[in-house]
């Protein structure tokens, strides 16, 4: 009996995860919901596509990131995706002022960001990931230098802004998933899935992936190719997700770790999509908590980047025990 239970465990727990997520997108959609339900149900039923995008596409990517990079304590942030961002909005506001956040065409803003991140990163990957063993390490040191460099960058030019255009700046330089912005859905779900149709193409890929490069070149496998084409997929879903929430640092480690300790096995057909709805769980039940019982006192990302830093710290002490 207790051989049986192990072996269904990931499916148990996928299980239990779907209808934990389904319960809380019913609970968001209804709870507290008054006047015209079909107008209600359609604000409330774009907020809940949009949180469900920015979970899939965080879960999905940290996840493939660490399978690629053969570390489970590091996330796409370590790039510089998060620095770019925030250099991009300072230097919006640098030189065109502090109108230019609200000025700007929300579409245009949002390819902007998405274009300029992915653009870096396709020329982060041509230019350092080569064929070498060491190509994999260096172009993640290259990410956290030019990370560091985007962070300067961006510290110089918000001291020197006044301080009505740095109160305006430092509104969306923080990941906010209440103020998502639902027009952008559609272009957002055309990216994401692009790059989930990649994705979902090469899965069977992923376990031998994650046995090493040595390990999957002996098995046959197109190792520069695939994990190419990996990372230039998470680079899409990240800059999808930045673009539409702000950046998010810790979240992807917490619904990652969690996620393999909840399904006890490493297989990515258990674990990328336990990580998924884990992130929809922790985001809208998150979010219905913070607006029906919280009234919006406090911020959902910094409870969640709050537990994500925990999470990581706790890694980090356990490797440096072993």
């Amino acid at each position: 009996m207790r051989e049986a239970l192990a072996l269904d465990r990931p499916r148990l727990v996928l299980l239990a995860l779907c209808l934990l997520a389904l319960a809380c997108a019913a609970l968001f959609l209804t709870l507290g919901a008054r006047g015209s339900w079909s107008l209600v149900l359609s604000l409330r039923g774009r907020r809940l596509l949009a949180l469900a995008l920015v979970a899939f596409a965080v879960a999905v990517s940290t996840i493939l990131f660490q399978t690629v990079t053969e570390n489970r304590i590091l996330t796409p942030s370590i790039m510089g995706f998060d620095a770019l961002y925030v250099l991009v909005q300072t230097s919006l506001v640098f030189a065109l002022g502090q109108g230019a956040l609200v000025s700007l065409d929300p579409l245009a803003r949002f390819a902007a960001n998405v274009a300029l991140m992915t653009g870096f990163s396709l020329l982060l990957f041509r230019c350092l990931f080569l064929k070498e063993t060491e190509s994999l390490h260096r172009l993640v040191l290259v990410g956290i230098v030019l990370g560091i460099l985007f962070r300067s960058l961006s510290t110089f030019l918000q001291r020197v802004l006044d301080p009505n255009s740095f109160q305006v700046l430092q509104d969306t330089l923080f990941a906010s998933f209440s103020r998502a912005d639902t027009s952008l859905l559609g272009i957002s779900l055309a990216l994401a899935g692009a790059a989930s149709l990649v994705l979902w193409r090469i899965g069977h890929r992923f376990d031998v992936l994650a046995l090493g490069r040595s390990h999957a070149i002996s098995l046959g496998l197109d190792h520069h190719r695939t994990v190419m084409t990996v990372l230039v997929s998470v680079s899409v879903l990240v800059a999808v997700s930045t673009a539409l929430v702000g950046p998010v640092t810790f979240f992807g480690l917490l619904v990652a770790s969690l996620a393999r300790a909840l399904v006890g096995d490493a297989r990515h057909r258990f674990v990328l999509p336990a990580a998924a709805l884990l992130a929809v769980v922790v985001l809208v039940g998150g979010q219905t908590i913070l607006e029906r019982v919280f009234r919006f006192d406090t911020a959902l990302s910094i409870i969640v980047e709050f537990l994500g830093g925990l999470v990581f710290l706790v890694l980090v002490l356990r490797g440096a025990a072993r």
